[in-house]
């Protein structure tokens, strides 16, 4: 029985052991905060690789040996930073490489038990498919991360607007403008106890970026009642984005605005209109480039060339300055 007791001491004194301390978890936390609340208004190349060195030091610790409850909160730090470097290889042209990152941060939420992280990454997958042209796909794992209901925050607002782009693209009027309403209704339903994401940042889904995605779904539809509820759509989302300070200003989304806005001007024959809001996201897209702006952009150049006013000053001018700009490889992040 002394044998069997001192097993059991050497057993407890293994299972004591830690690597993992309130310190440690205390900046990575801090470290992911600051992170995902840069990241709308920051370059991101140079970003994807300070996230990189995060998600090692998570997988790292995770090697190691700690108490469960920190295990819970390590796996929830890995998939929130394999999340960020799935956006940020979306960004960065890398679908097949953000889709492997996404799925690993889902296994990751599932281990955490998270469902504002599991609810957050099929909104980030059904984006993948919307931009990659897979808008049926987009609709279904917008639909399947409504399956989770968030511990707080906005994802459902975000799945539901993300839902209605999709089925704009495939030109489903009843179903997007039921999606918008749904999106309305997971707004209105927010209380101050739960409306805050954690930990917010390019996690959380601000009302400008609701109007965004509106105006997106509205000018899919390209009727004339559409194309005005685009147009104010986007102006809200513009005025609100230009509300922000500079340092927290979302630069990649207030340029997708400016590009719907410039989409609705073309479509409503205000030419020189189109164009200002084109240069303008233009100058956008030098501070911070994204693939998603890059492809707004094509859009705005094709429509260009198919109008009657195509041989225009004004629009050649535009459509050189987009090809100039397109000529301009996006920066080549190593997606690993």
């Amino acid at each position: 029985m002394s044998e069997a007791a001192r097993e059991t001491a050497r057993f407890a004194a293994l299972a004591e052991q830690s690597n993992v301390g309130p310190h440690t978890l205390d900046q990575l936390q801090a470290d992911i905060r600051r992170v995902v609340t840069t990241y709308p208004s920051r370059p991101i190349e140079p970003l994807f690789h300070e996230v990189r060195e995060l998600r090692d030091r998570a997988f790292n610790l995770l090697e190691g040996r700690q108490a469960p409850h920190h295990t819970r909160d390590l796996y929830l730090a890995a998939g929130l930073l394999c999340g960020v470097l799935a956006n940020a290889s979306f960004d960065l042209n890398r679908y097949h490489e953000a889709e492997t990152q996404a799925r690993a941060a889902f296994l990751c939420g599932e281990l955490a038990g998270h469902n504002g992280l599991r609810a957050w990454l099929r909104g980030l997958q059904s984006l993948i498919a919307y931009w990659d042209g897979r808008p049926r796909d987009a609709v279904q794992l917008a639909h399947a991360g409504m399956e989770f209901v968030p511990e707080n925050g906005t994802a459902h607002i975000r799945l539901a607007s993300i839902s209605a782009r999709a089925w704009g693209q495939l030109g489903h009027r009843t179903e997007a403008l039921a999606a918008l309403r749904q999106a309305d209704e997971h707004r209105e339903r927010l209380t101050p106890d739960i409306e805050h994401d954690d930990p917010g940042g390019m996690m959380s889904f601000p009302l400008a970026k609701q109007h965004l995605y509106a105006g997106t779904t509205h000018l899919w539809l390209r009727d004339p009642t559409s194309l005005t509820h685009a147009k104010e759509a986007a102006n809200q989302a513009i005025q609100l984005y230009q509300a922000d300070p500079p340092e927290r200003r979302r630069l990649g989304e207030l340029a997708l605005a400016r590009v719907d806005l410039a989409q609705v001007h073309l479509a409503t024959g205000d030419l020189d209109a189109a164009a200002d809001q084109g240069h303008t996201v233009l100058g956008l897209a030098a501070t911070r480039r994204t693939e998603s702006i890059d492809k707004g952009l094509d859009r705005l150049a094709r429509h260009l060339n198919e109008g009657p006013a195509a041989t225009s000053p004004t629009a050649i001018g535009l459509r050189e300055a987009i090809t100039h700009h397109r000529a301009r490889a996006l920066p080549p992040g190593e997606t690993t």
